[in-house]
């Protein structure tokens, strides 16, 4: 192949299409934030310096309750799987539950807000989540037989009994791995056999914009793919989401499926003693979308990522004890499981689990919520703030709550947005922290330090203390501050929450993370393996980042992260389908949604119906988050002449854009011929 046509087989990518605004001005938290803040001393810059690592980190640590302490902060013996605090002993649950009852035993660690409005919101204090986590990690262990170091899958929605599981599982050493409970019983099996899981755990219903939705169904098409894919599930746990009552149409399978709710009466009063689990050994499992079809399981530890989160989650989420919190995720993402459940419960907080979606049943209900229960610190993404705005511009000033802190994750935020979030929903009183992080990074790397650092409508912030980005360009050399040069966003150093590798691929870890910009592969010198976040960015002069997108196959709809290699293979399951390419699209509300071409077999008729059977097809095998904006059938894709599809042409044409110079392409005349189909729809 040619340097031009090298050249030419670039695909499209987020970053090509990003809403590229121009900086901001800031804006400054107020003196009453400031005076209540957890973080007011600007040394933890210093503090935090390269010169200062890796034993900075101890101050984050020190948050929490060890068992033994650890003989080495950081152990690069095995690089880049970085080992914190090794040779510490230490338990998650414990700490997210044990160790506050004392004082806090009768204070609200989980408020369960139901969808419907007519069902009472569930308070769970500290001790009842005491009870409730022991009863059912007794369960695991006696009746599923789980123990230290097994995984298990979990595949429940936004309910109390998920971190309830969670926190059982990590009571005992057990791995959980939660599936996002939006995808499909296909994506569970996926990861139900690439973590070698031999129990299931789900509900049989959950509701999602009003209506009851039959999840048990899931479980059943999971455990059949994952058996064909030689993984048997021996049992499968379902939860039910009204105790005593069957609320799916699926039938139970005898033998294999269990009420969790009739075992538990078996269990009642037991107490287990959280393991003493070494600081390295895994906590969970975190799949994510790579650029193969194959998920991803992040492997994430358990002292380094539990002082992370409950740091961060201290000095940038500004969380006390008395502070009533929503982060408004879903726990199946990391955000969930970093900022819903360890890092707030691991302060002491009351955490908001909210059932449904924000606009239902009319978009005050968001701010109903937050009125009722008092909340004062708000997390969430930009689309459904993007949405909020978009059906409910007015609705936040009709009611009576106040923050004093908000956040947003998950994708840039265009500054006309974070002004409205600013102005409208934070009524000028909230500070705003845009942090910057992703799944593998267990927790924020850039923000803003609410008490410290100024607010920039659309920036990230600098980085967290403690991470030290760099923009490289892509022969690995420094783009300078304030160039205006977009790059490969970096980060120099490692970081306690960062994940440990992939699981049962260190290959592929070392491969997609560190190996392009690493100095030496035989190095043992953190200094020698940057990692790559796969994210393009540009640094302003004053040092903030702003994050432009992705630079590899992986679209992010609704902060959702999506491989578009998985949604291509998912449409080629479709027969009829010869050749596939996901391309992503602007969103006024989601940010980013996909359009899928798909050429078909010779002969075969494209119509309606086809497409919508290719669509469907998507939604079964991922889920309905994966759905196109469009599927587009073409007589042929756009190809270089050694047959690459040109998805940056494909790119262009549904963005409205330029496909510049296409003489060079096998088949050019195809891009005139799709370029008409698609802009007159």
């Amino acid at each position: 192949m040619t340097e031009k046509e090298k050249r030419e087989v670039v695909e499209t990518t987020e970053a090509q299409i990003a809403v590229h605004w121009q900086e901001e001005g800031y804006v400054n938290p107020s003196g009453k934030f400031v005076a209540q803040a957890n973080m007011t001393d600007d040394t933890i810059y210093e503090r935090f310096s390269l010169d200062n690592f890796p034993n900075c980190f101890k101050e984050y640590a020190d948050l929490l309750d060890w068992y033994e302490y650890w003989h080495t902060t950081l152990d690069t013996s095995d690089a880049p799987c970085w080992k914190w605090f090794a040779g510490g002993k230490i338990n998650a649950s414990y700490n997210c539950i044990d160790r506050h009852l004392a004082k806090n035993k009768n204070k609200t660690a989980i408020h369960f807000v139901p969808e419907l409005e007519s069902e009472k919101v569930e308070h769970v204090t500290y001790q009842e989540l005491f009870v409730r986590v022991n009863e059912f990690a007794a369960l695991l262990r006696d009746f599923a037989g789980l123990k230290r170091g097994d995984r298990v899958t979990l595949h429940l929605p936004m309910t109390a009994e998920l971190p309830i599981t969670m926190l059982a599982c990590a009571r005992l050493g057990v791995i959980h791995s939660e599936v996002f409970g939006g995808f499909s019983g296909n994506a569970c099996a996926d990861r139900i056999v690439d973590s070698q899981s031999r129990v299931l755990i789900t509900m049989d219903a959950y509701y999602r914009g009003g209506k009851l939705i039959d999840h048990k169904e899931k479980a059943d098409t999971a455990v059949g793919k994952a058996e064909e894919d030689g993984q048997k599930v021996d049992k499968v746990l379902v939860w039910q989401r009204y105790p005593g009552k069957y609320s799916a149409d699926t039938p139970m399978v005898e033998g294999r499926d269990y009420f969790v709710n009739d075992l538990l009466k078996d269990y009642y009063g037991v107490r287990v003693e959280p393991e003493r689990m070494n600081a390295e050994d895994p906590l969970f499992l975190m799949y994510t979308s790579g650029t193969t079809g194959k998920p991803k399981g992040c492997q994430h530890s358990t002292g380094g990522y539990l002082a992370y989160v409950t740091g961060t989650s201290k000095y940038v989420q500004d969380i006390h004890p008395e502070d009533v919190y929503w982060c408004m995720a879903d726990i199946g993402w990391i955000t969930g499981h970093s900022y819903i459940v360890y890092g707030p419960l691991a302060l002491c907080a009351s955490s908001v689990i909210y059932e449904g979606i924000p606009t239902y049943p009319d978009p005050g209900r968001c701010w109903r919520i937050a009125q009722d229960l008092d909340i004062n610190i708000f997390h969430t993404a930009p689309t459904a703030i993007r949405a909020l705005r978009k059906v409910g511009p007015d609705e936040p000033a009709k009611y009576n709550y106040h923050f004093k802190h908000m956040t947003t994750v998950g994708e840039p935020i265009e500054p006309e947005v974070w002004k409205w979030y600013y102005e409208v929903v934070g009524k000028k009183e909230a500070i705003i922290v845009d942090t910057w992080w992703q799944t593998e990074t267990g927790g924020f790397l850039c923000s803003t330090l609410p008490a410290i650092t100024p607010m920039k409508p659309g920036s990230a912030g600098p980085g967290m203390p403690g991470i030290h980005p760099v923009i490289l360009d892509d022969d690995g050399n420094p783009i300078p501050t304030g160039s205006g040069k977009a790059g490969n966003i970096c980060i120099q150093n490692p970081w306690p929450g960062g994940f440990q590798t992939i699981w049962g691929d260190r290959d592929r870890f070392v491969r997609q993370y560190y190996e392009r910009y690493c100095k030496d592969p035989k190095s043992k010198d953190w200094r020698d393996w940057p990692y790559l976040a796969g994210d393009a960015a540009v640094q302003a002069e004053d040092g903030y980042y702003r994050i432009l997108g992705r630079i590899d196959d992986v679209i992010n709809v609704s902060g959702h992260r999506l491989g578009t290699k998985e949604i291509e293979s998912a449409a080629l399951v479709v027969p009829e389908v010869v050749e596939a390419a996901v391309v992503p699209v602007k969103h006024d509300i989601k940010g980013i949604e996909p359009d899928l071409y798909v050429s078909l077999k010779p002969g075969v008729e494209g119509t309606e119906e086809l497409a919508q059977k290719v669509s469907q097809t998507i939604v079964s095998e991922i889920g309905a988050i994966a759905r196109p904006r469009k599927v587009w059938i073409v007589p042929d894709m756009p190809k270089t002449r050694s047959g690459k599809i040109m998805r940056r042409v494909l790119g262009a044409i549904s963005n409205n854009a330029d496909v510049g110079d296409v003489m060079t392409l096998a088949n050019p005349e195809i891009v005139e011929a799709i370029t008409k189909m698609v802009q007159e729809k």
